[in-house]
């Protein structure tokens, strides 16, 4: 039996929730660590870091397709889960932001929204992935259709393209690691591009 037989074969048995609070688990692991250590800015280490958790798992999600793909490995089953923690770390980047950052200064998150394009950026990222999240369940195919459902979730492609414009424009420096995030994305969605024009 090949590597991506016996991945599948275990894949078939082990149900999907058990990723949730597995990926929940970073994320509770930043925050103790940035109790543990505050450092000089622990407010933007930990806005910082659960932005990048949430490129990380979008990227990820749209890892699922390719692996099957060119891999043989079938993890369809979990992308859901894979996809709705994506959302929720956004959405924690977010009220770190809103919260502990802005402190709910009106002014300053107008000017902010208004006037910084990476600001811009990752609200627009935002705003892409809410219909995919509240649309990610089976009532939502049967109600929708499954050909309108995806038509609605090619918006995750859009959306990790502008997550990782947002990591690049915020280091205001061509850094490393932004720049291979993006260009992962980029690549991952220029693989689906023949079969979308098919």
């Amino acid at each position: 039996m090949s590597v991506s037989q016996s991945v599948n074969a275990a894949a078939r048995k082990l149900p999907a929730w058990p990723l949730y609070p597995i990926l929940l688990f970073p994320g509770f692991w930043l925050f103790w660590t940035v109790l543990q250590n505050p450092g000089p800015n622990p407010v933007e280490a930990l806005e910082h870091g659960l932005g990048e958790y949430a490129l990380k798992l979008l990227v990820l999600g749209l890892l699922v397709t390719p692996l099957r793909d060119l891999g043989g490995l079938n993890l369809i089953k979990y992308r859901r889960a894979i996809g709705l923690m994506a959302f929720f770390y956004v959405c924690a980047h977010l009220l770190v932001y809103l919260v502990l950052d802005n402190q709910f200064w009106w002014d300053a998150l107008i000017k902010d929204i208004t006037k910084r394009p990476y600001i811009i950026v990752g609200v627009l990222a935002f705003l892409i992935l809410i219909p995919l999240a509240v649309t990610s369940n089976n009532l939502s195919i049967r109600k929708l259709g499954p050909k309108r459902w995806r038509q609605i979730h090619y918006g995750a492609y859009l959306a990790v393209i502008l997550g990782a414009a947002h990591f690049v424009m915020l280091k205001k420096t061509w850094q490393t690691e932004p720049l291979v995030y993006l260009a992962i994305a980029v690549i991952l969605v220029a693989y689906r591009i023949p079969k979308l024009i098919r």
